[in-house]
C-alpha cells in the first residue's frame, strides 16, 4: 500500500493504518531503534511506541509524502529518549561516541530559552548545508549521524572503504563547524 493511502487510514482514525504501517516500515523502524539501543526487546517496544505517536500526531500532520521519515523521526526521538533514561555509565558506547564525534561541529545542547528557539533555524541551517553536497555526500552523513550506521555498514552500502568513508565524514564535520560558524551560530 503506498503512503498516501495509509495516511488516508489514519485520518478516518482506522486502526488497519497501523497494520499496514508495519507491515511496510516495522523491520526498518525495529533496525533503526535496535541500531541507536543494542537491545532488541527495547527496539520493539520503540517501534510499538512510534505506531501510537503517529497514530496520535496525524492528523494534524499529513507526512503523505514523506511517512518514512515522519515515523523514522519518531522512532529515533524515542530510542534516544530510552538511552538519555540509561545510567549514563550503562548508555551505548555507539551513541556516546557519535555525540562526541558530532558535538564538534553543532552547537551545544544545553541551550538557553532564546537558543531552543533557534533550533529550527539550525536544522534548516543544516539541511542547507546538506543541499550544497552530492547525494553520495549527504547518504553517507545521514546514514551515520540520522541512522547511526557503523563505518563499515556504510562503506559495505556505498561500496566505499572505510578510510573514505572517514575522510568524508571529517570533512564535512569540518566544513559544517565553518558553515554554521558563517551563519552565526556558536560552535
Amino acid at each position: 500500500m503506498d503512503d498516501s493511502k495509509i495516511v488516508d487510514l489514519y485520518f478516518s482514525r482506522d486502526e488497519e493504518a497501523i497494520a499496514e504501517t508495519k507491515r511496510k516500515y516495522g523491520t526498518k523502524l525495529r533496525a533503526a531503534a535496535n541500531r541507536i539501543l543494542n537491545d532488541a526487546q527495547s527496539a520493539e517496544e520503540c517501534e510499538n511506541d512510534t505506531y501510537m505517536r503517529a497514530w496520535n500526531l496525524i492528523p494534524p500532520n499529513e507526512p503523505r509524502t514523506y511517512l518514512f521519515a515522519f515515523l523514522g523521526k519518531i522512532t529515533r526521538h524515542l530510542a534516544i529518549d530510552i538511552c538519555r533514561k540509561r545510567d549514563s555509565e550503562k548508555r551505548s558506547a555507539v551513541f556516546r561516541e557519535l555525540t562526541e564525534e558530532i558535538s564538534e561541529c553543532i552547537p551545544s545542547s544545553e541551550m538557553s530559552v532564546e537558543e531552543k528557539a533557534e533550533n529550527s533555524e539550525l536544522s534548516e541551517t543544516i539541511n542547507s548545508f546538506l543541499d550544497c553536497h552530492s547525494s553520495e555526500q549527504q547518504n553517507v552523513f545521514v546514514r551515520r549521524y540520522w541512522f547511526f550506521d557503523t563505518v563499515p555498514e556504510i562503506s559495505r552500502r556505498n561500496g566505499f572503504s572505510q578510510s573514505k568513508v572517514k575522510m568524508m565524514l571529517s570533512r564535512m564535520r569540518t566544513e559544517l563547524r565553518g558553515y554554521l560558524e558563517r551563519k552565526g551560530f556558536t560552535v
